[in-house]
C-alpha cells in the first residue's frame, strides 16, 4: 500500500515549522512513498521551498489560494493508494504512518484520522481547558479515548484512501481556511459527504496515531479565540444547509456538564473562557445562517 503525505503552506515565515514536518515524515517507522509540498501560487515562495526542502521532497503549485485548493492540489498530484494530510506547523510521532495505515486492513475503512496534541509556545493559557483545544485545531477533551469510528477526522492529521476522492470527489473550498479567514470544516463535509455516498464506509479516529501541533502565541490570545469561535460557528451554519449537525449538539451537551464542573470546583478563568468562545460560535452561527 502506497502512502502519500501532502503538507501545505503559504508563507516563507513557517519555514522552521514546515522542515520540522519533513523531518518527521523522513523518520518514520514506515516511510511514506512520496511528500508533497504543496504552495500557493506564488513565485517568490515556490523559488524559496525549491531551494529549502529536501530534493527528496514533490514541491506542487495549487491552483488557487487557501487550505482547500492546496489540499486539492495535493489529492491530484499523489500516487498513493492512501493520501495522509498534516499541518505544516505539526509534526508526527515516528511510528504515526505506521498506525494509520494499520487500520486500513479492514477494507470497509476509508479515512482515518490520529490524535493532535498542542505543543504550546509558553504556558497553556489560564482560559483554555482542554475542552476547547480545538481552537488551535487540536485533539479535545470529549473526544473518544480509544479507537472508534467517528463522523469526521480533525485536518492536522488524517487520511483518506484514494477511491474516497474519487467517489466524492475533493474538498469545498468555500468552507476551507483563507488566510486569516478562519473558515473551517472542509474535512468534515468531504467526511459527510462520503459516509452519504457510501453509508458502509468506515471512518476511524485512532488516538495511537499521534502527531504535535505547534500553538504560536498569537494563537495564544483570547482575541484570536473569539476570531475562530466566530467562524466555526459561521462554518457550521453552511454544513448545517446541507448535513445534520448531531455530533456538535452532543459536545455542546457535554460542554455544558463540563462548565458545570468547573463552576462547582470554582476554575473561573476556564470557565470564563468557555462561555466566551460558546457566545462567538452562536454569534458566528446567526450570521451564517442569515447571510
Amino acid at each position: 500500500m502506497k502512502v502519500s503525505v501532502v503538507i501545505s503552506t503559504y508563507t516563507k515565515e513557517r519555514c522552521e515549522d514546515v522542515s520540522r514536518c519533513i523531518n518527521s515524515l523522513l523518520n518514520q517507522t514506515v516511510k511514506p512513498d512520496e511528500i508533497i509540498l504543496v504552495l500557493d501560487p506564488v513565485k517568490d515562495l515556490i523559488e524559496f521551498y525549491r531551494e529549502y526542502v529536501p530534493s527528496e521532497v514533490k514541491i506542487v503549485e495549487s491552483s488557487g489560494f487557501g487550505l482547500s485548493n492546496a489540499r486539492n492540489a495535493g489529492v491530484m498530484n499523489a500516487r498513493g493508494d492512501v493520501i495522509a494530510f498534516i499541518d505544516d506547523d505539526a509534526w508526527a510521532d515516528r511510528h504515526w504512518l505506521e498506525r494509520l495505515i494499520e487500520n486500513y486492513r479492514d477494507e470497509k475503512v476509508w479515512c482515518v484520522g490520529g490524535k493532535i496534541v498542542p505543543v504550546f509556545d509558553g504556558k497553556r493559557p489560564k482560559w483554555l481547558p482542554e475542552e476547547l483545544d480545538w481552537i488551535v485545531g487540536c485533539s479535545y477533551r470529549g473526544m473518544p479515548e480509544t479507537k472508534s469510528e467517528v463522523r469526521n477526522p480533525i485536518g492536522a492529521n488524517m487520511s483518506f484512501r484514494r477511491r474516497a476522492f474519487e467517489v466524492a470527489g475533493l474538498f469545498r473550498t468555500e468552507v476551507g481556511r483563507y488566510g486569516k479567514k478562519l473558515l473551517s470544516g472542509e474535512e468534515a463535509e468531504f467526511a459527510m459527504r462520503l459516509k452519504k455516498m457510501m453509508p458502509d464506509a468506515k471512518i476511524i479516529y485512532d488516538p495511537s496515531a499521534v502527531v504535535y501541533h505547534r500553538v504560536s502565541k498569537s494563537r495564544m490570545k483570547l482575541r484570536y479565540a473569539m476570531r475562530r469561535a466566530y467562524y466555526e460557528g459561521y462554518s457550521k451554519a453552511i454544513l448545517a444547509r446541507e448535513y445534520p449537525l448531531g455530533v456538535e449538539y452532543k459536545y455542546l451537551s457535554f460542554l455544558i456538564r463540563s462548565t458545570i464542573n468547573k463552576l462547582l470546583k470554582l476554575k473561573l478563568f476556564e470557565l470564563i473562557g468557555i462561555i466566551i468562545v460558546v457566545a462567538c460560535v452562536m454569534a458566528g452561527n446567526v450570521v451564517g445562517k442569515i447571510s
